[in-house]
């Protein structure tokens, strides 16, 4: 944030913000959302330090979204780029932070991708199989180790439920676009199971802006995706279980290479999945779960140019993790745990031009934990060491709350981070530079946050500085640690009921710069805001959800001279509404609009967004 042109945009929204809870005094609801990944233990969102939100299933139905990607961006801190529409390569900026430092897991696995991307595929998972997102924002690597600079975004799928339950999702739209789910769920004696199968395929648009980059076919890009989920889970006893989870998507990507002929194609498939056995057991106060995890990503592109060739990749690890935490007295809970993983990566391509390599590498770590309340307020501290082939690094973290009022809380917080090389970085042939250091970061925040009935608001002041920035130096073409940045900002977010409607807003003003230039660092916009208000009317329920942001530093090759140009990527606002109308108890129809305007706005520079769409579809959900 600079200058007093954020000091009043930023009292101005707070003022706005703090008139919700004023505005919805008469309600009565309760907001217990329950979180696990703040801390690694179940906590109420309003007791959690770092600042984290969640998306449950109802927020997921309630958007109409279809891919988590499009889903994220409502998210306070969290912005989007990707190039053209579903399923293209796509990265989400937590607080500024690129997807390299940003967290991902999957039912509490890390997803590991180890190319030389180090990006986890995000736009091949759809929202059909997911029951529920969390996320935390800031450093919290003392919690999850290597990557978590930005923050954690842990995604729970569907896991079945004592009642019998089944349903059958439809959906069409423009461009030939289709798409069909369904999931069952039921227990059987002491055994509880789940499936879930979608199919999402759509013909889509032209990805490339061809007045800008030339050289690109001027053809649709079209896209398919097949994901499907398994949960089994059996009951030894109330304080002991075991079980199965099985993830799995399978996607075709048509896409458009900038520095080929108009005639060229070019196709991709990717395959993700991963399977988890795990173990839950409780013994008075000592609850512990041990599991094992092996999750992949397997990704073939071809490209039928002059100089295009087949290439693909492998990258996976696998995951022993054991996790326990003890309650103590008043109120007191330690937790501690061990974690053991086997990374590993191979490349392929019967390019001339293209080396590829086979690398290993085993990473461990120890962890440990301390929560409770310290007079009126709450205490949190985690410290973990994690040796990541040759490195070694030890992360911390220290949050206080302190209760001001009845529903006024402050929370400050302290923390280190750091985020190791994939092995793409260490050991490609040409470009990779095995001498890499970790990324290290360290962060502080401050917060407010006002709970009450349905109301839950929350401020946080955040600054991250990173040091040894991974980057790729165009001088000695290999990666190196040249970089040094910092973000700054402010974080607002609500959630609540204002009358009859459900509001979720927020906002972000930020300061995302090289330290080294001062120049803001690319593709990040120093204003995010995001409003989505939902109705009921009878069986009626509308809703709308506008995102803005604001102009966004980018650079392209120029294919003539490649020579590298800066450019400036415009300000934009895109507005999707959605319709729902409950025929009865088990059948829903809905109707969704995207980029209601038909806003021309682009994320990456060259590549095209999403035209105006409309979606329409059923939901049946039988009574079993």
């Amino acid at each position: 944030m600079r200058g007093r042109d954020g000091v009043r945009l930023c009292a101005s929204v707070v003022a706005v913000f703090a008139a919700f809870p004023v505005l919805a005094q008469g309600q009565t609801a309760t907001l217990q959302e329950v979180v696990v990944t703040a801390s690694r233990n179940e906590q109420l969102l309003g007791s959690a330090l770092p600042h984290t939100s969640v998306i449950s299933r109802e927020d997921i139905e309630r958007s109409q979204a279809t891919d988590l990607v499009t889903l994220l961006q409502r998210e306070a801190g969290l912005q989007r780029t990707q190039n053209g529409g579903i399923g293209t390569v796509s990265s989400v900026f937590v607080r500024g932070a690129p997807s390299l430092q940003t967290l991902v897991l999957i039912d509490g696995v890390p997803q590991n991708k180890q190319d030389a991307s180090g990006a986890v595929s995000l736009e091949h998972l759809m929202l059909d199989n997911i029951e529920r997102i969390e996320i935390v924002r800031g450093n919290v690597s003392a919690i999850y180790g290597s990557g978590a600079i930005g923050g954690v975004i842990q995604i729970f799928t569907k896991r079945g439920s004592r009642e019998p339950a089944a349903n059958v999702s439809l959906e069409v739209g423009p461009r030939a676009s289709r798409k069909i789910s369904g999931g069952v769920g039921t227990t059987l004696g002491a055994t509880t199971i789940s499936a879930g199968l979608s199919r999402v395929s759509t013909d889509g648009f032209l990805a490339i802006d061809t007045t800008q980059l030339p050289g690109a076919n001027p053809d649709a890009d079209g896209y398919s995706n097949t994901s499907g989920t398994i949960s089994l889970e059996h009951k030894l006893s109330a304080a002991h279980n075991f079980g199965l989870r099985l993830v799995r998507s399978d996607a075709d990507t048509e896409y458009d290479n900038a520095y080929g002929a108009p005639a060229d194609i070019q196709t991709s498939t990717n395959r993700l999945s991963q399977s988890t056995l795990f173990a839950d057991n409780t013994w008075g106060n000592w609850r512990s779960r041990l599991s094992l995890s092996e999750q992949s990503d397997k990704s073939e592109s071809h490209d039928n140019g002059m100089y295009g060739s087949n290439d693909g990749f492998t990258t996976q690890a696998t995951v022993l993790s054991w996790v326990n935490a003890v309650a103590l007295r008043d109120n007191w809970r330690v937790s501690a745990g061990l974690e053991q993983q086997r990374q590993h990566v191979d490349t392929r391509s019967d390019s001339p031009y293209a080396s590829t390599y086979d690398a290993d590498r085993d990473t461990s770590a120890l962890f440990a934990g301390l929560e409770g309340q310290l007079g009126k307020g709450n205490v949190q501290l985690n410290v973990r060491h994690d040796r990541v082939g040759d490195l070694s690094e030890s992360t911390g973290f220290l949050g206080l709350g302190y209760p001001v009022t009845e529903h006024i809380k402050l929370t400050a917080s302290t923390s280190s981070a750091f985020n190791a090389p994939p092995l793409g970085y260490l050991f490609a042939p040409g470009y990779g530079n095995p001498l890499l250091k970790p990324e290290r970061a360290r962060s502080k925040e401050l917060g407010v946050q006002y709970e009450q009935g349905s109301q839950w608001l929350r401020a946080t002041y955040f600054d991250t500085r990173i040091e040894d920035q991974l980057n790729y130096d165009f001088i000695t073409s290999a990666f190196e640690n040249i970089g040094r940045t910092r973000n700054s900002g402010l974080e607002l977010s609500y959630r609540g009921s204002v009358g009859a409607s459900d509001v979720r807003a927020s906002l972000t003003v930020q300061d995302p710069v090289d330290e080294i230039t001062n120049q803001r660092l690319s593709r990040r916009a120093a204003t995010l805001l995001s409003l989505g208000v939902s109705y009921p009317l009878g069986p009626w329920r509308m809703g709308a959800d506008l995102q803005y942001s604001g102009d966004r530093p980018d650079t392209y090759s120029d294919s003539a001279t490649f020579s590298t140009v800066n450019t400036t990527l415009d300000a934009y606002s895109v507005l999707d509404l959605t319709l729902s109308y409950a025929v009865s108890p088990t059948v829903l129809l809905k109707a969704r609009l995207d980029n209601a305007t038909d806003e021309k706005y682009q994320t990456v520079y060259g590549y095209n967004q999403q035209p105006r769409s409309l979606y329409v579809g059923l939901i049946w959900a039988p009574k079993l």
